[in-house]
């Protein structure tokens, strides 16, 4: 998000310093933000339902499979919120808000800057889970650990 803001920034002075109907800048300013959001989101996912899977009871694993796509779900429900929201509040402002329908006349740079606040958090949260949770070991892993590994007849 910090990429985006940057991003951003950048675009919008251009907008506001440029008399054409098209900004002369590369699309390929969005090449950062796009690969870190992109290669984020799928070390998360792998992460999160690999979690889901190894820490869940033996009986639970279906379960728990439906409960992190339940997270996906929420998250682009909160996300929408988080929109409303900001738009809500900062409509008030001066030509539409952060979020204004003419991108130049916005400010998504402060939408995206007000990500990266968030993002820590959040960050500073997992970190406190993090340092609470103590995982639990399975059958897998111990099995694992012997050097037994799996072999064609487990499956």
């Amino acid at each position: 998000m910090a990429a985006a803001a940057i991003v951003e920034q950048k675009r919008l002075s251009v907008a506001k310093s440029s008399t054409q109907k098209t900004l002369p800048i590369s699309v390929f300013l969005l090449v950062p933000q796009f690969f870190l959001v992109g290669s984020g989101e799928a070390f998360i996912y792998t992460g999160q339902l690999d979690f889901f899977i190894t820490q869940s009871p033996k009986g639970m694993k279906t379960m728990s499979t439906g409960l992190f796509l339940t997270t996906l779900s929420l998250g682009f429900f909160v996300s929408s919120f988080l929109v409303s929201i900001v738009k809500k509040v900062t409509a008030t402002s001066v030509n539409g808000g952060w979020l204004a329908d003419n991108i130049n006349h916005g400010r998504l740079d402060l939408f995206y800057w007000l990500l990266v606040i968030l993002s820590g958090i959040n960050f500073v949260v997992y970190l406190i889970c993090a340092l609470w949770f103590k995982p639990t070991k399975g059958k897998d892993s111990e099995e694992m650990e012997k050097g037994k590994g799996f072999s064609v007849e487990d499956c």
